[in-house]
């Protein structure tokens, strides 16, 4: 099993970029405050023993898990020789399985930190960070007895990255770790438990408009394509919805509706072709696989239906990937737009000996 280590100094946003990466891969988060705060919370006082037994026992159990791996957020003192052999120590546990052990240093402006150390985020997972004034007291104190950076060429891992996240979104730091080390995606299996379908219903067509708008409306001001779903009317909406044989689902992720994908044929007799048109995923929920989750929720839940088609943008090589990637196949029909635009029309055979999966 895998293991990211992301060190840094206090309210750098350890916690913050791990749970953005965890969102992206199949590794889940063990911030360093899940050992800490029950023991605050109990004693009213750290007890170290006791926090380092905690974490003991969930390196042990998790280490049973079939995850990828885990992230672990550890605040480092790079000065101390005790913290090089613990870090060495977590670090062995996880390559005894045959795992890889990646590690991630995280380095910010005090300033930014400061600010950091306030945020809603944080006071929600770290209770003992309520009191700010304490909090703020603590973390100079913190830096001014430990070193909690390292110096030029002094870690000698070799998956390491450090990185400058004073302007960064926790997001973009995430990002930016996964393609460092090329970790995969969260597993397709453990995606399709999380997303699923839910009929829209008429008095939700103006929350889905605005989505619509919100995730197209990008790619119209890239292409100025005047027949966009960005620019799609409330109206026309409305009546594809009506349709007897067109059906508007919301993308749903834990509750929350991350898109939409709309699944029929403009015949009502025709059963066992549909379109996908359109499918959208909200630009902030983009590239976590929920637009390949969400077809291949639709694909089960329509065994009946033996062709899909749909067109999509030739000069966005993601959305062509997504589609091939669900088993769809370029027709050679393409319609030029205008000179920016291109739309490439696919299909997807099901069954039989047409069967492209």
């Amino acid at each position: 099993m895998d293991l990211i280590i992301i060190l840094g100094s206090g309210a750098v946003g350890k916690m913050t970029v791990g749970q953005e990466l965890m969102k992206i891969t199949d590794f889940r988060l063990f911030h360093n405050h899940i050992a800490i705060e029950p023991v605050l919370e109990l004693f009213g006082r750290f007890e170290a023993s006791l926090v380092e037994k905690i974490r003991e026992d969930c390196f042990e159990a998790f280490l049973k898990t079939d995850y990828q791996g885990m992230i672990f957020t550890y605040m480092m003192a790079f000065d101390l020789p005790s913290e090089w052999e613990y870090i060495k120590r977590v670090a062995e546990r996880f390559e005894a399985t045959g795992g890889t052990v990646y590690y991630v240093e995280l380095v910010a402006d005090r300033e930014v930190r400061l600010k950091r150390n306030k945020t809603e985020n944080r006071l929600l997972h770290k209770a003992s960070k309520r009191d700010t004034v304490i909090s703020d007291d603590r973390m100079t104190r913190e830096e001014t007895k430990y070193r909690l950076e390292s110096r030029e060429g002094e870690v000698p891992f070799e998956n390491y990255i450090k990185i400058d996240n004073t302007n960064l979104e926790p997001s973009e730091a995430a990002k930016m770790i996964k393609d460092r080390f090329a970790l995969p995606d969260m597993r397709a299996d453990r995606l399709m438990q999380q997303i699923y379908l839910e009929e829209v219903r008429e008095d939700e067509l103006e929350q889905l408009h605005a989505m619509q708008v919100e995730s197209f409306m990008p790619l119209y001001e890239i292409y100025r394509d005047e027949g966009s779903p960005a620019l799609e009317s409330i109206e026309r909406i409305r009546k594809r919805a009506k349709a007897t044989n067109r059906k508007y689902y919301f993308i749903c992720v834990s509750g929350a509706r991350v898109g939409v994908i709309n699944i029929g044929h403009k015949d009502p007799n025709e059963h066992e072709v549909s379109f996908v048109s359109p499918i959208f995923i909200l630009p902030r929920y983009q590239n976590r696989g929920y637009g390949y989750a969400a077809l291949q929720k639709a694909f089960s839940m329509h065994p009946e239906i033996k062709t899909w088609k749909l067109d999509t943008i030739k000069q966005e090589p993601r959305n062509c990937h997504l589609y091939e990637k669900c088993g769809f196949v370029r027709t050679g029909q393409e319609e030029v737009v205008n000179e920016r635009l291109t739309l490439v029309f696919y299909e997807k055979h099901v069954g039989g000996n047409d069967e492209n999966e």
